[in-house]
């Protein structure tokens, strides 16, 4: 089985360093992906998050896609309980028409954020999660030109390609709602390190045709980590070691630690067991030996795409990432 590389970015924030340059670190590791040879480039969505810049991502894709070639540009994903679907389709569509094919529109169920996030993007209100997989329905529709909530309208501008459309989920039940609806599903692994293989397995026993795509289609997304060494890479994943364990305390943290700093810091044992833990949302080691793991985690979970996020310190390891896995993989 031959495996695709993609990327999934958040545009983390780096010790002193700005979100100006968070973003424009952003837009220079697409540039070097798409010439590596990485088949798409996401992005993510979070707000109030100050460590990740990446609040908008249906903003930054026309600056991606305007300063590359060929990699297929797209949201990792668009938080549709926050916002109408209608209006999605429409962003989404003038996307395609500027960039055919080269749009992919990802969508997600989480909150993105803190709770009062919620409130904030739905004018006081709760979003009604529970209507998530009615949302994708009319969403699809729109995307397609349809009209399926009977207010002669139509998503403009209607172009001769559609984006098709990706459901990221970290459970069974986002898989169950990609197999109905007949789209594409990734499972993120990153944000949740157990039941990927049956969440797969799920969407694959799900799957009916839609006017999208007649077959299933499924990636999995994880966070990677790749150092000269084992004991280097060990040494640039305790940044994210700790950045996570943070994030499970429910600490803010305003950017990603340096290694320096992580390394040095003491836990208990119930921090390490966390981080143990949390080791399952991650591959970490040399490149021969996450090539091998990142292989097996595709038969694992019969998928030939694996979406690769590397959060490593400084910005030059992550660069360095990419281009090691690019020849590993052979992916030119």
């Amino acid at each position: 089985m031959t495996i695709q590389l993609s990327v999934l970015d958040q545009s983390p924030l780096l010790k002193n360093e700005t979100p100006n340059q968070a973003l424009q670190q952003t837009i220079q590791l697409a540039k070097h992906v798409d010439q590596l040879g990485y088949k798409r480039f996401w992005m993510s969505e979070h707000h109030s998050t100050k460590s990740l810049a990446g609040s908008a991502p249906e903003m930054l894709i026309p600056t991606i896609a305007a300063q590359t070639d060929q990699i297929k540009v797209g949201t990792g994903g668009v938080l549709l309980p926050h916002y109408s679907p209608f209006k999605v389709a429409e962003q989404f569509r003038v996307l395609e028409a500027l960039y055919p094919n080269r749009i992919d529109l990802g969508i997600g169920r989480a909150p993105g954020g803190m709770p009062g996030v919620n409130y904030a993007l739905n004018r006081g209100k709760y979003p009604d999660v529970k209507n998530y997989p009615q949302q994708a329905s009319l969403l699809m529709d729109y995307i397609l030109g349809n009209d399926p909530e009977g207010y002669q309208v139509q998503a403009t501008p209607m172009s001769e390609t559609t984006p098709p459309i990706w459901m990221l989920g970290s459970s069974g039940a986002s898989a169950h709602v990609a197999g109905e609806l007949g789209t594409s599903y990734t499972f993120a692994q990153f944000i949740n390190g157990d039941g990927g293989p049956a969440a797969i397995e799920r969407y694959y026993h799900n799957f009916i045709p839609s006017p999208l795509q007649q077959e299933p289609e499924a990636s999995i997304a994880v966070f990677v980590v790749v150092g000269d060494t084992e004991e280097e890479a060990e040494y640039l994943a305790s940044s994210l070691d700790v950045a996570l364990l943070m994030a499970d305390q429910g600490q803010i943290r305003e950017y990603f630690p340096e290694p320096e700093e992580a390394s040095r810091q003491t836990f208990s044992h119930f921090e390490q067991q966390r981080i143990i833990e949390n080791r399952n949302r991650m591959i970490v080691g040399s490149v021969e030996s996450v090539k091998q793991q990142l292989e097996y985690m595709s038969r694992q979970f019969q998928v030939n795409e694996v979406i690769v996020n590397t959060i490593v310190s400084p910005f030059e390891k992550r660069l360095d990432a990419y281009e090691k896995l690019a020849q590993a993989f052979q992916l030119k």
